[in-house]
């Protein structure tokens, strides 16, 4: 009779060389990130052209994002100037200057995620408010309803910012790890500023299109959550966090 080994024990190797594996990825992308620093340290000229590049990356990157919030600005400004009882038009544009305008000032990161998903998330979640309507549609809540929701975010969202200092930005990035202020209540306090004021200006200018483009961006802020837990959840810092602070924005539920 031919003896079989079962197939526990073979599923049961699986983990082991999964992990085996994962290890030796992990020691190879260690040696690689080694090399380019000893390169970087060898090679005076090779260092500092990597240092513009890099450079060079941040100031187009945030003079894009300057040039796009001045000229949504002034379309709502304008918008608002034909129509001074639509509070939240302005409202919405304060927010995108808390939003963009305070991570033109931040930090450059230790480490950022440029893969595509994480860009898209990030960039579409950001400039999302490119897409709002802003001409009148069906008013949920009043006017002073939606206005009020929007100051509360924005004001989370200051306060969230405050405790980051300028440890903040638009793409996921390791820009050191916070726990106090704001985030101890919540692992990304911030988003939930965002989707409080969102839904302020949602509620009192609803419409097929922003419905859609809320929609859209509900979606794209947890995919850049999941981004940027994956990222962040290499340091040791912030895996202790995590097991102190449960959820990630809204207690209780998410």
């Amino acid at each position: 009779m031919t003896a079989h080994t079962p197939n526990r024990d073979v599923d049961g190797e699986r983990p082991r060389v999964e992990e085996k594996n994962a290890a030796t990825s992990t020691a190879r992308t260690r040696l690689d990130d080694q090399a380019r620093d000893d390169q970087a340290r060898d090679d005076p000229v090779a260092g500092s052209a990597d240092g513009l590049r890099v450079a060079s990356v941040e100031i187009l990157t945030r003079c894009g994002a300057a040039l796009l919030l001045t000229l949504f600005a002034h379309a709502a400004i304008e918008r608002w100037l034909a129509q001074p009882t639509r509070i939240t038009l302005l409202l919405l544009v304060a927010g995108a200057f808390v939003t963009i305008g305070l991570s033109l000032f931040a930090r450059v990161p230790i480490k950022r995620d440029w893969t595509p998903f994480a860009f898209v998330c990030s960039v579409g979640g950001t400039f999302y408010f490119l897409a709002v309507r802003l001409s009148p549609g069906i008013p949920l809540v009043p006017e002073s309803v939606g206005a009020a929701l929007q100051l509360i975010g924005i004001f989370w969202q200051l306060f969230a910012k405050f405790s980051l200092r300028r440890s903040f930005g638009i793409l996921p990035a390791n820009r050191g790890v916070v726990s106090g202020g704001a985030y101890r209540f919540v692992r990304h306090p911030m988003y939930l500023g965002y989707f409080v004021m969102d839904i302020g200006f949602l509620l009192a200018n609803f419409g097929l299109q922003n419905a859609l483009v809320y929609s859209c961006q509900f979606a794209l802020q947890v995919g850049r959550i999941v981004r940027e837990e994956r990222l962040l959840s290499e340091d040791g810092h912030y895996r202790a966090y995590r097991a102190k602070v449960r959820f990630r924005v809204i207690p209780g539920v998410f």
